[in-house]
């Protein structure tokens, strides 16, 4: 049986069980004195039906509830004036007892929450790396793990180097010398700092009785020793442009998220961004957009967003995770509630209230999705009234009584998708698929944390999907250690993407392909989405690459 139209009897059965079947036949009324003619006397009657409204019917003489018009009957033998297939009538009874339940359409500013992820690094402004300047030997090393902190002039070796002591004794001569020239001392001094010395350590040499031998290299800024080369040990001796040491001044972190390139537009500098880093505990840190990369990354199809964040406190890690919230702006929209719109059919519909009982199934087109529902293209109109709750009751009904079951097709998950959240986690899966139908596990390997950076991206703004299917599944995808392990831990994952793709339409519009293949190892029928129409079998590769068919 086709899940659609399982769908359509489920609704329908258990409408039938809270509130009887309103849409079947109705009780006979044996004719009313006056209303039928002598020849109509003959026939049976078999309801009533309002003129100007036809979906408005009883199976008793009246009045049409919405226009005060007599209702005229409609005998045994005839069909009586035609209505929409897609309007559903209920009494006023029924529709209690579903609990139908409608709301206007209205105008509204917009304004659509986005969930992302990033790392905490260190302000590159105030990062440095500290190299030999020339050729030189460690004596003595006072900085002897990484994570030290150190203050701007704490000593962090004990180094001798040939040119910079004779340096140092020209320019201690010159500087003690009684009408030394001053282009020559100021040219020595620029030799000085040439080979490394900080301003306070040249100072020091214009009043000293003696120049030691050895030279104390200083640290050029406080912070944290983030990093030493693996020639900083004492004893060494060191080339020229050899690292010794890195230093981070972490008391200001910049936060750096990773927006996908769809939500790009709706970012501008100055805009606040929630940030929730574990170390905090459940604290939130507000903060505002500092710069938007103009680059995107061609691999993950996202840009950096850097928001600075004070960390004088030492609370916040350096390169920590975390996750952040952002409200995109997107001005007046007309906006349907999210549980208006079902995703039942080809295109999406809302069932519209035309008043009297009578509920039309009508397509909409819809723009992203809001914090208050869906924008609305096209098919609405403002203060229209959308059902927003029974809905899918009503779609059941209708399914059942006017329309045909449809061709086999996969079934959708179950779980109504945000297309714009998830697109990227299908193009994750698409690119996925490629390398495995290439026998190519270093390169799954490589879109793996695509892939799992994509599902919690979609995952903060579809908190539902947590309880769905999805998330067992990409819970147990596997990087390897072969490619047959790769590929039946990817089969389940892939083919739930598919159906996610397939319910929200993304195959229709072209975004991507869907296939299938009916002997999949796992599941049997597996499927799985391409960039390009194709086929490339990820689940078999070379072995039978051009298994399966594409899902219309």
């Amino acid at each position: 049986m086709n899940a659609r139209f399982a769908l359509a009897l489920l609704a329908t059965a258990a409408v039938a069980a809270t509130a009887g079947w309103w849409f079947g036949a109705r009780p006979h009324s044996g004719g009313a004195p006056g209303v039928a003619s002598a020849e109509s006397a003959e026939r049976k009657i078999k309801f009533y039906q309002s003129p100007m409204h036809p979906w408005i019917t009883s199976d008793k003489p009246g009045k049409c509830t919405i226009c005060g018009m007599d209702l005229v009957p409609v005998y045994e033998g005839e069909s009586g004036i035609a209505t929409d297939g897609d309007v559903v009538t209920l009494s006023a009874a029924s529709a209690s007892v579903i609990g139908v339940a409608t709301t206007p359409v209205r105008q509204v500013d917009a304004t659509r929450s986005l969930g992302v992820t990033g790392t905490l690094e260190d302000n590159e402004t105030r990062h440095q790396l500290i190299t030999a300047w020339t050729d030189l030997r460690i004596d003595r090393i006072f900085v002897n793990q990484v994570g030290q902190t150190v203050a701007a002039g704490d000593p962090l070796a004990e180094i001798y180097s040939r040119e910079l002591h004779i340096a140092r004794q020209e320019f201690n001569a010159l500087a003690r010398r009684p009408g030394a020239s001053s282009t020559l001392l100021a040219a020595s001094r620029a030799k000085l700092r040439e080979l490394g010395l900080l301003d306070q350590q040249i100072e020091e040499l214009t009043t000293a009785t003696e120049v030691p031998t050895g030279t104390r290299l200083l640290a050029p800024i406080g912070g944290v020793v983030v990093a030493r080369g693996p020639q900083a040990y004492a004893g060494s001796n060191v080339s020229t442009g050899t690292l010794l040491f890195e230093l981070a001044d972490l008391s200001e972190l910049w936060a750096i998220l990773e927006v996908p390139e769809a939500d790009l537009g709706a970012l501008q500098v100055g805009q606040t961004v929630t940030l929730a880093p574990p170390s905090l505990g459940g604290e939130t840190i507000n903060a505002p957009i500092t710069f938007i990369d103009p680059t995107l990354d061609m691999r993950t199809r996202t840009a950096k967003v850097r928001v600075p964040v004070a960390n004088t406190d030492d609370r916040l890690r350096h390169r920590e995770s975390f996750t952040a919230q952002l409200k995109l702006p997107l001005g007046e929209q007309l906006v349907v509630p999210r549980g208006a719109v079902l995703f039942t059919r080809a295109e999406p519909i809302v069932f519209l209230d035309r008043t009297g009982g009578a509920y039309a199934a009508r397509p909409v087109t819809l723009g992203p999705a809001t914090d208050q529902g869906y924008v609305v293209r096209d098919g609405l109109n403002e203060s229209d009234r959308v059902v927003t709750t029974a809905a899918l009751l009503l779609e059941g009904q209708a399914q059942l009584s006017f329309s045909p079951p449809p061709a086999a097709s996969p079934a959708p998950a179950a779980h109504t998708a945000d297309i714009s959240a998830l697109e990227p986690l299908i193009l994750a899966s698409a690119d996925a698929a490629a390398a495995l139908a290439a026998d190519d596990l270093a390169g799954y390997q490589n879109h793996f944390p695509t892939i799992q950076s994509a599902w919690r991206a979609y995952l903060a703004q579809t908190p539902d999907a947590a309880e769905g299917p999805l998330a067992t599944r990409t819970a147990a995808l596997v990087e390897g250690p072969d490619l047959d392990a790769a590929r039946r831990a990817f089969e389940p994952f892939s083919t739930t993407v598919a159906d996610l793709a397939h319910a929200a339409g993304l195959g229709s519009r072209g975004t991507v392909h869907i296939f299938q293949c009916p002997m999949t190892p796992v599941l049997g029928t597996g499927r799985w989405v391409q960039r390009n129409d194709s086929l490339r079998n990820p689940f078999f590769g070379s072995a039978m690459l051009e298994c399966g068919e594409e899902v219309r």
